[in-house]
């Protein structure tokens, strides 16, 4: 309950916080929308303009405020939205939810990007109207590198910085729309829905402009992923006044080119046009500031994606790194520099913001079909009313797929640069999920009760070298009562490990974000001890911390004696120490592995050889672990054909 509390509670700051890091993509999207419906190279039509317009408010409401601000935002784990944290609630009702959820996932990263070089890109090219031959490439390029370099500070000190110059940029397009609009009142019909049917009935070629209309809604997936950053309550309050903003200034944009009915629109821009000349310069700069913010919302989306990806077994093990203590709050170093990677490609391969369009919309409408399917699971799941759910489904599906087929327009001309994206990422999640599952089917677990007594004895035995006090395993065994075989080869084969009390550690990820549990099993008294973590998805693995917790209450309750048992120290009370054991498994050559299975294991040992260490990312202290490498084996060759000879 306290939960739903801090998610829906409206603050000042954090209404700050959301205008600064949830809606820039979507706030930016008036600069190129209305001219890329209408065109550039064609009469003006007034049932062109407010077909189009109409088409633009009615995606707007539909997509954004009523699938993801009304109905998705429902849908949070703990406070935390997105695909995987929707997938995550779900996914216990139906394994295929996977596919959906790996198609959405990777649409999204996809679309991470592409929307930071498309929307710098044409903040710098509006200095064009100033400065026609500025080069653009070398400032965009400069521009990323800052962005992405203040995502360590975190998304609380960026979302506070960003968020007073995103209210001047909406209180800007709220009041340039209204002046725009007074001067003919009549544009405000075209709320009527029935010039979105004359729009796509009369025009020729209307169906394939959705894709450019697409593009006022291309946000609102980052909306959802980003909620626990500011929680829901902030986001309902800020969108009323950010859609209010949007929807004046497209209207006031519709009013400019209305007023230019028979003429082409050539390089003029609405956006643009609605500003008094004594004012365009200093519209131009709070335009670059704004549009350089609207990267912000999928960079801070992919870190939450990311991070919700490996606790479900998607993704490699990444540093993940906590700026501050507020919930929600992240940065992953190793995605931070994959994505301005792929900005920079994207921009020197594109060059210009016109280009990049082509490029822009076709993977987030994939995310968008991705979270109807996941939402439409979790309401019946939920007992929600089945016609409504049918009906959510029905509608949005037909409307989604309409976008998606008219963005695939794009295709050839840019959009294959996105597909690319989404089916790289795609393909390592893939790869992760199945190559964890063939290592949960064939790890061997044995029971620890029938190892009691050579514990007892090995631990008893003076004539090998102790090799510390107290000796600690990770263990993926998730039952209580069992460790993987490899552990018992390497306490009494590999190399004997005397010890006064062994430990084994579990860590089991729920599904819940915020979980912070555990539960000891006494094997043993003073001897074999099991301690199991139940951690959320969205937890730092600080075991050698949350161990550490654990020693000190069974010490408090008398659980367990941690003296040294080395009598002189015993005498003066020193504590034993403490030293980790992580198995770290590596695929063998004795292997008969089909072909599938055989890439599979060699593209994640691959992959996993760039990632954080075990060590590392249990967070344990690096001076008491010790890394011990075993073989993976998986089908042993058999039917080896040897034949003995005699010399």
């Amino acid at each position: 309950m306290e939960d739903k509390k801090h998610l829906d509670k409206v603050t000042a700051a954090g209404l700050l916080v959301a205008l600064g890091i949830i809606y820039g993509d979507i706030g930016t999207s008036p600069l190129y929308v209305l001219r890329a419906v209408v065109g550039t190279d064609q009469p003006i039509q007034e049932d062109i303009v407010r077909g189009a317009l109409s088409c633009i408010f009615w995606t707007i409401t539909l997509q954004t405020t009523v699938k993801y601000v009304v109905l998705v935002l429902r849908a949070d784990n703990r406070g935390e939205g997105g695909t995987f944290a929707l997938y995550a609630l779900v996914r216990r009702h139906a394994r295929w939810l996977t596919i959906p959820a790996i198609i959405g996932g990777s649409s999204l990263l996809a679309d991470s990007i592409i929307t930071p070089p498309i929307s710098v890109s044409s903040a710098i090219e509006g200095l064009r109207i100033l400065y026609p031959d500025i080069p653009t490439v070398p400032i965009v390029l400069g521009i990323l590198a800052f962005l992405f370099l203040i995502q360590t500070f975190g998304t609380s000190v960026v979302g506070t910085a960003f968020g007073p110059i995103m209210l001047l940029w909406f209180t800007m397009l709220g009041t340039l729309g209204v002046l725009q609009i007074v001067s003919d009142l009549s544009i405000l019909q075209a709320v009527n829905p029935l010039y979105v049917y004359h729009f796509l009935n009369d025009y020729p070629g209307a169906f394939w402009l959705l894709g450019a209309v697409f593009l006022s809604t291309t946000g609102a997936e980052a909306l959802y992923a980003d909620m626990g950053h500011t929680g829901r309550g902030n986001i309902r309050i800020s969108w009323m006044f950010v859609k209010a903003c949007l929807l004046l200034n497209y209207f006031g944009q519709g009013a400019y080119v209305e007023s230019l009915a028979g003429q082409n629109l050539g390089e003029r821009n609405p956006f643009y046009g609605l500003m008094p000349e004594w004012f365009l310069f200093a519209g131009i700069v709070i335009a670059t500031m704004a549009t350089v913010i609207a990267s912000q919302a999928m960079i801070t989306g992919a870190f939450t994606l990311i991070s919700e990806a490996i606790r479900l077994n998607f993704w490699p093990k990444v540093r993940l790194r906590y700026p501050t203590n507020k919930k929600g709050q992240l940065y992953v170093p190793s995605i931070n520099w994959l994505l301005f990677t792929g900005c920079v490609g994207v921009v020197l391969y594109f060059q210009d913001s016109s280009r990049m369009e082509a490029a822009y919309g076709l993977a987030i409408t994939l995310t968008m079909l991705m979270t109807t399917i996941l939402f439409s699971y979790y309401m019946y799941s939920h007992k929600f009313n089945a016609w409504f759910v049918m009906l959510f489904l029905v509608f949005y599906l037909i409307v989604e797929t309409s976008f998606l087929v008219a963005n695939l327009a794009k295709f050839t001309h840019g959009g294959w640069v996105s597909v690319l994206i989404a089916g790289i990422m795609a393909a390592i999640m893939i790869i992760w999920l199945n190559a964890n599952k063939i290592k949960l089917r064939l790890t061997e677990y044995v029971k620890i009760d029938q190892y009691i007594q050579p514990f007892k004895e090995l631990s008893r035995d003076i004539s090998i070298p102790k090799y510390a006090t107290h000796l600690v395993f990770m263990s993926n065994a998730a039952r209580a009562a069992e460790i993987e075989s490899k552990i018992i080869y390497s306490i009494f084969q590999k190399r004997p490990k005397r010890a006064d009390i062994y430990w084994f550690i579990h860590v089991d990820t729920t599904d819940d974000p915020y979980t912070m549990e555990y539960k000891v099993n006494t094997i043993a008294t003073d001897d074999v001890y099991k301690v199991t973590f139940r951690l959320g998805f969205r937890i730092e693995q600080r075991i050698n911390l949350f161990f550490r917790r654990v020693i000190e209450d069974m010490v408090k309750n008398k659980e367990v004696d941690i003296t040294s048992r080395y009598e002189s120290l015993s005498r003066q009370n020193v504590i034993g120490d403490f030293r980790f054991v992580v198995l770290e498994k590596f695929l063998s050559f004795e292997n008969d592995l089909p072909l599938r299975e055989r890439v599979v294991m060699d593209v994640y040992f691959f992959v996993k050889g760039f990632t954080t260490p075990e060590d590392r990312w249990f967070g344990l202290d690096s001076s008491a672990v010790k890394i011990e490498k075993v073989p993976l084996v998986i089908r042993p060759v058999e039917n080896v054909k040897l034949k003995r000879i005699d010399t």
